[in-house]
């Protein structure tokens, strides 16, 4: 008789708390979506003014472009792509989104200016605002599938839906600036981006693609990214400023002809600013410069899935690169410190997918007969792509009477100057920072069958869901080392959104050359487990700095698209102080608790849900959320 009252009181308690963590949750679910601002305005055009203001906004559509993704000839010279500059501290583009099939049936798509201009480099200085008006020019699908609020554009999402991410930047993750979790444009909608470049913004390449989940390999492969360049270079060194630049996309897409990639047949075709590589004939492209003239050479790995491994070969001896910037930020500048750069030699750069890479080359003299731009071979793993050797282009001497139409840099205004420094000083040399550990797993199976997965220690593995909780809720003014595991038998990609990391330690990684340790990054290679249970897992640390002004949900995922697309992606929540972290991570702990409470009477049960992945509708059983420890 006398336990009688305790069970009551037991739940009791437990009612109240369910009570108030209901609360928290409705309150929280009306308040947080406003403070990360997840709006979107009425239809028009507005006033300038309030673009500036930041805001995603609809804009009058864009009108289609005729001829649509053109490409180029096998074998044909490389040129620039077309640039667009800011002017006044402004830059304003206007954007088609299109599609077309190509002769051997594959999907392209591109962003189109109304002058027919495909996938223009946007040139800015730091604090520049650039406003995008882009329209989705793409058919319309059947399929749609409902999306949770709030939402940044369309409540649903179909098989040709778009957003925007400018990768590399620094930006707010803000509805109508770099969000990508809720963003959505459907075929027939507008949506205006506008951004400001920090002030602090670190010189060098960036490059914008669409990032829906589950469309993004085949967008990208599809051809549809383009570069940014921060200048501010020459204010760092000088002598970057008298050198010609040239700006490379290297892409890749899906096999001309169907063949199993083993040996030489590569796993995609490659192509170098429109000019295609294609299997088997793989015809190089022609770059020109004239004999032992210096370039700035600025490539982007703009592949879905393909790690390049570039060399520059003259009558068959590697040469020497002197290597300025990674991933958008000149080398060295772990300590801050303006006496340094320029001072990296190496003879390949390993480039993963959707790193960046500068270097200066030295064209070879008119008595060199055979130069070339190649890849190596990269072992991805048993499980892994096969990336072959290619040649990517001859280097032939430009006719006296050539235009090469290369870019030269721009001085950035004196109030900004070399602000960018004070980003990265005496990261490297703090000592309280958050340890957190993090692997990548795949279930075994077909390439239909498979998923993939990126884990917090402690946790169990989830596809990615936009509706998930954040696996990891920190605060603005934080700094956390991350160890990622690679616990797979093929590489992986590791990449954030948001920020820079600075690379402290890799392990088992006999395929890089050493550039990465001591630099700044935001997207690193990871080479494959060998299996061996007697052998540690290949990792990296990498030192992650949350001291800036950006808050709100962002990813971080495995930036081998096909990866991402199947689910190896999750979200990260930055609240703008301890006690509003420790309130979310209560409030997702309640929400956790909740959940069971409500569903304790059919734990076992589980329903079956339509899903998009890698383009195409799938059912996969639907995932009950997972204690939220490893964010505490």
């Amino acid at each position: 008789m006398a336990s009688a009252p305790r069970i009551t009181l037991a739940k009791g308690f437990v009612l109240l708390m369910l009570f108030f963590a209901v609360i928290a949750t409705i309150v929280a679910a009306r308040l947080v979506p406003q403070s990360f601002g997840l709006r979107f305005e009425a239809p028009g055009r507005l006033a300038l003014a309030e673009v500036l203001k930041g805001k995603a906004i609809r804009h009058t559509p864009i009108a289609p472009v005729a001829n649509p993704c053109p490409r180029s000839l096998a074998g044909a010279v490389v040129t620039n792509p077309p640039e667009l500059l800011s002017r006044n501290g402004l830059l304003t583009v206007d954007f088609s989104y299109q599609t077309r099939t190509d002769s051997d049936g594959r999907q392209l798509f591109c962003f189109m200016t109304p002058d027919g201009s495909e996938n223009p480099t946007l040139r800015l200085n730091p604090g520049d605002r650039l406003v995008i008006n882009i329209t989705n020019n793409t058919p319309t699908t059947s399929f749609k599938m409902a999306l949770n609020p709030p939402n940044c554009g369309s409540s649903e999402m179909t098989s040709s839906s778009l957003n925007l991410h400018f990768h590399g930047t620094d930006l707010s993750p803000q509805c109508g600036q770099d969000e990508v979790i809720r963003t959505t444009i459907n075929s027939g909608e507008t949506l205006t981006y506008s951004v400001r470049i920090p002030d602090d913004e670190p010189p060098g390449l960036d490059w914008y693609h669409p990032h829906i989940h589950g469309l993004a390999e085949a967008a990208v492969q599809g051809g549809a990214s383009g570069a940014i360049i921060i200048d501010g270079f020459r204010d760092f060194q000088p002598a970057i400023s008298v050198v010609p630049q040239r700006v490379l996309m290297i892409r890749d897409q899906i096999l001309a002809e169907e063949a199993t990639p083993r040996g030489a047949v590569p796993s995609w075709d490659l192509t170098v600013n429109t000019v295609p590589i294609a299997f088997p004939t793989e015809i190089p492209a022609a770059i020109e410069m004239r004999p032992s003239e210096k370039q700035l050479w600025r490539v982007a790995n703009a592949t879905s899935n393909t790690i390049l491994d570039l060399m520059v070969v003259y009558d068959g001896k590697p040469q020497p690169l002197q290597i300025v910037g990674l991933d958008g930020v000149p080398i060295r500048s772990e300590s801050g410190n303006a006496n340094h750069g320029l001072n990296l030699w190496a003879t390949h750069v390993l480039i993963p997918t959707a790193g960046r890479a500068e270097f200066i080359v030295q064209g070879p003299a008119s008595s060199v007969p055979h130069a070339v731009l190649m890849t190596r071979r990269v072992d991805t793993g048993p499980s892994g792509d096969n990336d072959p050797p290619r040649l990517l282009a001859r280097i032939l001497p430009a006719p006296a009477s050539a235009q090469l139409g290369l870019a030269v840099e721009r001085r950035v205004r004196s109030a900004v100057g070399l602000t960018w420094l004070s980003r990265f000083r005496n990261l490297a040399s703090l000592h309280k920072a958050i340890q957190r550990k993090l692997y990548f797993s795949e279930t075994p199976g077909d390439e239909a069958t498979r998923r993939f997965f990126i884990t917090i220690a402690g946790q169990v593995p989830q596809l990615f869901d936009a509706n998930n909780p954040p696996t990891i809720v920190t605060t603005r003014g934080s700094v956390e080392d991350w160890t990622i595991e690679n616990r797979t038998q093929e590489n992986h990609t590791f990449h954030i959104h948001q920020t820079h990391f600075l690379v402290l330690k890799q392990t088992n990684d006999n395929q890089d050359n050493g550039a990465a340790v001591g630099q700044f990054l935001d997207t690193i290679n990871i080479p494959y487990w060998d299996g061996d249970p007697n052998h540690p897992f290949p990792s990296v640390t990498v030192r992650m700095d949350f001291e800036g002004p950006t808050t709100g949900d962002f990813v971080y995922h495995c930036h081998i698209l096909e990866h991402e697309d199947r689910g190896m992606m999750a979200i990260i929540r930055v609240m703008p102080s301890k006690f509003s972290a420790t309130f979310e991570k209560a409030r997702l702990q309640a929400a956790v608790w909740l959940n069971r409470w409500f569903r304790r009477n059919d734990s076992r049960s589980s329903t079956d849900e339509a899903w998009c992945i890698a383009g195409r509708v799938v059912t996969r059983r639907s995932q009950r959320p997972q204690a939220i420890d490893s964010m505490l």
